[in-house]
């Protein structure tokens, strides 16, 4: 019974196996043609040798060895497979069509292989055919370059340029110049390796030199033109602005003219926009001759004079201290003959030359009255200098007798003294006074008699009229002043409470809101008149104004301080608002105290800086020195205050304390330079490490930065040389035979 249920089994097997062979053996047909047409596109399958067509290489290989020459071409080696494979497969007949598109790829294939197999022959005697070689090891650098060049970017996708001005204009509002310039020389050149337009390099070059940053801004003029990218006319305009905001003089002088040189290369004709930027820049840095030869050619190439041009002249007239103030008078009226209606920064200007500059010699400055007032019969003005009496501090001419200038009394001649001109008074009220007006369109001269005595500002300030008429003329130009033009008219105003309390009613009419900066310019003019009571009422004053005193207001309140309850008292009042005493403010107290030659207020200042911990400076140290020698001085040449119990005791008290405070700093015994050159180290100093004991420095400092000495002789010419010649030829041969027996 097993044997026939065994023998039932294998029948049935073997009837699917019947019927299932046609399909096994159509499936192992389309496999051998699928990989036959696989290795015709470059895919490495496993198949048979003579299926994949690798006898076609034994052949090319026998051809080279000299053999027979190959029995089949290289193309048949497909044709060979479906010759033994008997029928033809479902694919082949798809593929019919495309029969000749694939078998002109497979030439191509096989000729590449040939020519490969034969320079492989060639080069490389060990190798067989086209055997793949060893690989070679590859630099690191040149993978890494590879990556680079090759690798996706961080940015997959590249902005235009529009969007990236976008990004820098932000930035640029925003006052992040380095993310700015960053987004042109990281992302764009090289995270994305985009092309900069000359629309980028503007844009930065114009945030550079708003910033001050001028080195970079021709930095990146330079990558500009490297990259051979057009130069605009905004460009030479941003590049002098850059020269007009640069840290130094030199910088922006020296770059400026190099810029107008490769203007005059290219031949570049400027317009008007690049002539005001020239002015700008030479004016701003005190070449005044420059900015007016500037003006000049611009009126020969007729071009329109606008009122920054005018502005930018009368700034280059505040930078020339001498005659600054002459020359802003002329730049002025030609601007109001020319048609041209002055605008705010005008005034300041004006107010700028009126603060910092004089007019010079005065027979240039009635030259210039002359012009200005347009007529050859204008009344002559006296120019006989009274030279006030000089009050000497030795000698008084009304007692004969000697005064003792180290007392705590305030002395009459450390008071603020009248001047000695009748012609400018300092009431501006006056009704029987006509002060004169050199800016009106009309100017006129008024009740003035002498130009000699006319040297501080608040005096030059009256030739214009004094305030009240300057601001009628700023509001005849519908100009409305605002806080910062008030603090500089505080600066010329003349030095009374009256003249203050006019400004401040001025500001009331207004309705302007007063800051911190015009309550130190307040401070400021009344401490140096010594008004310290004034002083504290404007400390009251930025109280009611909702403002905090900063350490500019602590520093010109010092100027008023006269005696040890004041720099007390001030100190305090810092300590109260959390501000650290500084060595400036300490210097300007003892300048205060040297001058009035007061002994306990300069030991006070003296412990106050052991107590604060506060470092002298250079100028601190030279007023107590100079004060030391002034006293010595003194003693020698036995003045007889000198001699006075009151003297002696305080002299003895400021010595001993001005020995201490040498000591506590370790400057004691040192001469004036040598303590400055000690105390005034440089930031890096604190970083330098110790010499360790037992070894010395490489080399000396002094030596390292001494100049070598020639340790050779330069050549030797006979005929030059004096002398007997056959004496000296004689030594020569005696000398070479030596050399010769040593060898």
């Amino acid at each position: 019974m097993a044997i026939r249920l065994f023998l039932f089994s294998s029948i049935r097997t073997l009837r699917v196996l019947k019927r299932t062979s046609p399909i096994i053996h159509r499936t192992h047909m389309l496999t051998v043609n699928n990989t036959t047409a696989t290795f015709a596109q470059g895919l490495h399958i496993k198949t048979y040798d003579k299926d994949a067509g690798f006898d076609k290489e034994r052949e090319i290989n026998k051809f080279q060895m000299g053999q027979e020459e190959p029995l089949f071409k290289p193309e048949e080696s497909i044709k060979i497979g479906r010759r033994r494979s008997g029928t033809k497969t479902l694919r082949e007949e798809s593929q019919t069509e495309n029969s000749k598109v694939t078998e002109n790829e497979i030439k191509e294939q096989n000729k590449s292989l040939y020519f490969d197999s034969i320079s492989s022959i060639n080069n490389d005697p060990d190798t067989f055919g086209n055997a793949v070689a060893a690989e070679t090891l590859e630099d690191e650098g040149d993978k890494v370059e590879e990556d680079y060049i090759n690798g996706p970017t961080r940015h997959s996708k590249k902005l235009r340029t529009k969007e990236y001005a976008f990004l820098i204009k932000d930035h640029l509002n925003n006052h992040r110049l380095k993310e700015a310039i960053d987004i042109l020389e990281v992302r764009i050149l090289k995270e994305d390796r985009a092309k900069p337009e000359n629309y980028i390099y503007n844009l930065l070059i114009s945030g550079c030199a708003k910033a001050g940053y001028t080195h970079k801004a021709f930095q990146l003029f330079t990558k500009m033109r490297q990259r051979g990218l057009k130069v605009k006319e905004s460009t030479y305009t941003s590049l002098f602005n850059a020269c007009a905001n640069a840290p130094y003089r030199t910088d922006g002088i020296d770059k400026a003219n190099r810029l107008r040189e490769i203007m005059l290369e290219k031949n570049y004709e400027p317009n008007v926009k690049n002539y005001n930027a020239m002015i700008k820049a030479y004016g701003r840095w005190g070449d005044v001759k420059t900015a007016f030869l500037l003006a000049d050619e611009m009126k020969e190439k007729n071009f329109e004079f606008t009122t920054e041009t005018y502005n930018f002249l009368l700034q280059a007239c505040a930078s020339d201290q001498e005659f600054g103030f002459r020359h802003c008078l002329l730049t002025w009226h030609k601007m109001l003959k020319a048609g041209i209606k002055p605008d705010y920064y005008s005034f300041n200007a004006v107010l700028r030359c009126t603060r910092d500059c004089g007019f010079g010699d005065l027979d240039n400055m009635q030259q210039v009255l002359k012009q200005i007032l347009d007529g050859p019969d204008v009344p002559q003005i006296v120019a006989a200098v009274e030279t006030p009496p000089i009050l000497n501090h030795e000698s008084s001419s009304e007692t004969g007798k000697t005064k003792n200038p180290f007392t705590d009394s305030n002395e009459s001649s450390l008071q603020p003294q009248a001047t000695t001109s009748q012609a400018l008074q300092v009431q501006t009220d006056a009704t029987s006074l006509e002060l004169p007006n050199l800016l009106a369109p009309r100017p006129h001269l008024g009740s003035m008699v002498s130009l000699a005595e006319v040297r501080k500002p608040h005096e030059r300030f009256l030739l214009l009229g004094g305030l009240s008429c300057f601001l009628e003329h700023m509001k005849s130009c519908n100009i409305t002043p605002d806080i910062e033009a008030f603090t500089s008219m505080l600066e010329v105003i003349p030095p009374t409470n009256t003249a203050e309390k006019q400004l401040l009613t001025f500001i009331r009419k207004i309705g302007l809101k007063a800051d911190i900066d015009f309550f130190n310019i307040l401070i400021k003019k009344r401490s140096m008149r010594f008004d310290y009571e004034g002083g504290k009422e404007v400390l009251t004053m930025i109280k009611t104004a909702g403002l905090k005193p900063d350490i500019v207001t602590y520093g010109v309140l010092a100027l008023g301080c006269t005696n040890e309850e004041t720099s007390r008292e001030l100190l305090r009042q810092m300590n109260d608002n959390e501000i650290r005493m500084n060595i400036a403010i300490l210097g300007a107290m003892l300048r205060q105290g040297c001058e009035r030659n007061s002994f306990p207020y300069i030991c006070e200042i003296m412990q106050i800086s052991l107590d604060e911990h506060v470092k002298p400076n250079a100028i601190f140290l030279r007023h107590l020195d100079n004060f030391y020698i002034k006293c010595a001085r003194a003693i020698d040449a036995r003045r007889p205050w000198t001699k006075t119990k009151a003297f002696k005791k305080n002299h003895m008290k400021f010595c001993d304390k001005y020995r201490l405070y040498q000591e506590e700093h370790g400057i004691l015994g040192l001469k004036l330079d040598d303590a400055i050159k000690r105390l005034r180290q440089k930031p890096y100093d604190y970083y330098k490490e110790d010499a360790i004991d037992g070894l010395e420095n490489v080399k000396n400092e002094k030596l390292a930065r001494k100049q070598k000495l020639r340790k050779y002789i330069k050549k030797i010419k006979i005929e030059n040389l004096k002398g007997d010649e056959s004496q000296f030829a004689d030594d020569l041969q005696r000398r070479n035979n030596q050399t010769l027996k040593i060898d």
